[in-house]
């Protein structure tokens, strides 16, 4: 099995937010969070590919850390489905669990149309810029061909959504079922035209909100998130190893 090793950016990467530093407890608990955190995205974003190998001892020498919060930490996402520990044998990145990925669709469909079909009865203007700045920095990044942060963008356009629906704790429960749909998503935004599509989508989407018409922004947001199933078979097909 490939044996993974975190690269670092050639250039300035843009993150997601970052907690300011200050109160934050410091200690083995934090260190095992900040790894826990790292490898998480490494591993959503396929940077750590499934059956990848995850050596201890390499993850403390990156981490600057001991192995016990290195232990912590992938244990922590054993339990998140993210990562296998084998006794003797070693640990792995997970492979992907096929059968998962249609619930993890419905869940989203379910959450994400609920929550289209309030925003478009009571969206205000501001509330519709939010949602096109979102897109906006998507078209950014798909001109610039930065997948990352085309990626983030995408992110906060369905935060957004939850944002002005007045309960943004429906993204913290979506955000928390598609783990594995994430990493299959990461592996179509190199298909040409893909990134072009999800903006298409999107600006569907906005559209019927700005229409106010609800069932068409509900069609809108199922067709999108409706999308990955048609894929997951072309991507086992060209990646079997990363499928369980």
């Amino acid at each position: 099995m490939a044996q993974i090793t975190i690269r670092s950016e050639d250039g300035p990467r843009r993150e997601r937010r970052r907690q300011p530093l200050g109160g934050v407890p410091t200690g083995r608990a934090t260190a095992a969070s900040l790894v826990q955190d790292e490898l998480r995205r490494a591993i959503l974003s396929m940077e750590a590919v499934p059956g990848s190998a995850l050596v201890e001892k390499e993850l403390t020498a990156r981490f600057g850390t001991s192995r016990t919060p290195v232990r912590e930490a992938l244990i922590r996402l054993k339990e998140e489905g993210l990562v296998e520990i084998f006794p003797q044998a070693g640990t792995f990145v997970a492979r992907i669990p096929t059968e998962a990925i249609p619930e993890a669709v419905f869940i989203r469909q379910a959450l994400e149309c609920a929550t289209v079909d309030l925003v478009a009865r009571i969206a205000t203007t501001d509330a519709i810029g939010l949602l096109d700045a979102a897109i906006a920095r998507q078209h950014e990044a798909f001109e610039a061909g930065e997948q990352e942060s085309f990626h983030i963008a995408d992110e906060d356009f369905h935060e957004a959504l939850a944002m002005v629906a007045g309960y943004p704790g429906i993204w913290k429960i979506a955000h928390a079922a598609k783990s594995q749909i994430d990493r299959c998503r990461r592996m179509t935004l190199p298909v040409p035209g893909r990134m072009a599509m999800v903006i298409r989508e999107h600006l569907s989407i906005v559209d019927a909100v700005r229409r106010k018409d609800a069932p068409a922004a509900v069609a809108a947001m199922r067709k999108h998130l409706g999308t990955l199933l048609p894929d997951l078979v072309h991507l086992k097909a060209e990646h079997p190893d990363y499928f369980a």
